[in-house]
Parts: structure tokens; sequence; C-alpha cells
């Protein structure tokens, strides 16, 4: 950090600690040159996720449609809002986690199918269902299968 009185680059930190909102760090500095006092602060960089659609077009990662097509899926299942926040929240960090700028649609429904297939096997079959476009019978009873076997 560069020393706003003689712009030497070295300082050391005094004293750090949060803002009242939490969201950033408050750092009181001494310059090693000329030893003038001064203060920063730190914040979290976030980095937006943008997700790749099937048709190539992109937009900002929104969890509320992650929400959205769980809570359509858990529609009239003895699953609570609450575990379905928190799922969100573990998908959203995932993406975060993974570093990736652009992230593609299928990643996202792969994590909420390997969510909700712990969360609620209905739930699940009914998400893959629309998620994967069953064409037919056949595919809805190989992913019944794929199900039944794994238990």
């Amino acid at each position: 950090m560069k020393c706003p009185y003689c712009s030497y680059s070295e300082s050391k930190v005094i004293d750090s600690r949060p803002t009242d909102d939490g969201n950033s760090i408050r750092r009181r500095r001494e310059c090693l040159s000329c030893s003038k006092r001064f203060t920063t602060y730190e914040i979290m960089e976030s980095v937006p996720v943008v997700v790749v659609k099937k048709d190539g077009s992109r937009q900002s990662f929104d969890r509320n449609k992650v929400i959205s097509g769980m809570v359509k899926a858990c529609e009239k299942r003895p699953v609570s809002r609450e575990v379905l926040d928190r799922a969100a929240d573990e998908i959203e960090q995932v993406l975060l986690n993974s570093l990736e700028k652009e992230i593609p649609v299928e990643k996202i429904g792969n994590l909420v199918m390997e969510k909700l297939k712990s969360i609620d096997e209905v739930a699940y079959v009914r998400f893959a269902s629309v998620y994967r476009q069953f064409k037919d019978i056949n595919t809805f009873m190989e992913e019944l299968s794929k199900l039944l076997n794994k238990n």
C-alpha cells in the first residue's frame, strides 16, 4: 500500500478491525519511510458468475432461478424452504469457488439434480424429467432404474 504522504510502497498494519456493517475491514497503517499514519479499507471482491445458456447467450447467475426450479420440483413434497435455501447456498458456493468466470447452464443443472437427489428422490426425478427433456417413458424408466439400483 503506497503512503499517501510520501508514496513509499511499504507500510505496516498498526490496527485492524471490521467496520460496523461487517462488509469491510478498516486497517490503520504506518509508513515505514516517513512514519505517518493513514487508514485503508479492505473489501471482498465479488466476481459475478456468468451463465452460458444452451443457445450460447450469457446472463448473470440468478440464485432465485435455482430456488424456483427446486421449489417447482418439490411441489407437494415434504421439503422445507429452509432446506432448499441451504441447497441453493451450497450450489452458489460451489460456483463461486470454481473460479470460473463463465459456467455452462448444464453444470448448474447437474448440481441442482445432485442436491435434489439427496433431499427428495421424487423431486429429483421431476427436475430431471424437465431438465433432461425426457422424450418418452423409456428414458424416464432408465433414470428411475439408475436411482433404484443405487439404493
